[in-house]
């Protein structure tokens, strides 16, 4: 069973709805971007209808013969931080929401990789998949920009060209970094690029490739069973990103502090870290809220922990 409620906005007047489902939960993620103290639904949809009340409407995609419109409306509590809001405008400016999701975004380009694009089967956002080398596995991510893609998708010539990634986490640890020499550092870099140039052949059928890639990989756990004996796993593993729990946009990552941002919502003066990370040669940023975080985060120091894996696509 559902039923609708009605919000009123009070610099508009207009009417906005929410359809509220018996059982339904917040959204996991909600506290990275500085909501933890929204403890219950109750709390959640009032924090909801105050937002919904003062952010402006940003992207509108209206059908043509249609009295409804899809809109999505951005909360930003910090510069490139906030909560979107997904739902349907009419004639009359009633909103009716959707559904919503925190957020992050970032200007730098993460990959260029090839990235196709397809639509939950739910409701109508989009998951990209990355066929990204420099990690080894095909990256699945939730697009930030649904709605933009949605009023591109039918025009000539528009297509990827590259993604932005960043991460949303709720628990995460602080790791000392492995001690290198400038020259072992350098050697990684060179490793690391080789390698992604041999995945990349042995992709398009090179069966010398293959073959050099089945060798290190066995002279790689050779080598890791030895150290295993004597050292901690995690001065062993530099940096590492791997598909965690059931959902697909999930992921466990240690990666490399570049730089480090405190971001403050402006609602509840909670404190976000926007971390700059490296992982697998591949940069992307990471927020969590300064109560998840165990440990003090510096540049050149690590990052461990589990991320909803969101990405702007750039076309």
């Amino acid at each position: 069973m559902s039923k609708e409620t009605g919000w009123t906005s009070p610099k508009s007047g207009a009417i906005v709805k929410r359809r509220q489902e018996r059982g339904g939960r917040m959204h996991k993620f909600m506290r990275t971007v500085g909501f933890s103290m929204y403890q219950n639904k109750r709390d959640m949809d009032m924090l909801l209808k105050k937002l919904a009340a003062e952010a402006k409407i940003k992207q509108e995609l209206a059908d043509a013969g249609q009295s409804h419109a899809f809109c999505e409306i951005r909360a930003e509590m910090a510069p490139g931080m906030g909560v979107a809001l997904a739902g349907e405008i009419d004639d009359d400016r009633n909103f009716t929401l959707e559904y919503y999701y925190p957020y992050v975004t970032s200007s730098e380009l993460s990959s260029e990789a090839e990235c196709s694009i397809q639509r939950h089967a739910e409701k109508e956002t989009y998951a990209g998949m990355l066929d990204e080398y420099r990690v080894g596995i095909s990256l699945i991510f939730y697009m930030e920009n649904s709605v933009e893609f949605r009023r591109l998708k039918g025009r000539r010539g528009v297509k990827p060209r590259g993604v932005a990634l960043t991460g949303l986490s709720v628990q995460g640890k602080v790791l000392l970094p492995v001690q290198k020499t400038k020259q072992q550092a350098e050697n990684s870099k060179i490793a690391a690029k080789n390698r992604t140039k041999l995945l990349e052949a042995a992709k398009n059928g090179d069966e010398e490739a293959i073959e050099t890639l089945t060798i290190e990989d066995i002279d790689l756990y050779s080598m890791v069973s030895k150290r295993i004996m004597s050292e901690d796993i995690y001065s062993i593993i530099d940096t590492s990103f791997m598909p965690c729990g059931v959902e697909c946009d999930q992921y466990s990552v240690i990666g490399e502090i570049q730089k480090v941002e405190r971001m403050k919502n402006y609602l509840t003066g909670e404190e976000v870290y926007n971390l700059a990370l490296e992982c697998n040669d591949m940069n992307f940023h990471v927020a969590i809220n300064q109560k998840d975080l165990l440990g003090e985060p510096l540049p050149g120091r690590r990052f461990k922990g589990q991320i909803w894996l969101q990405g702007t696509v750039k076309f």
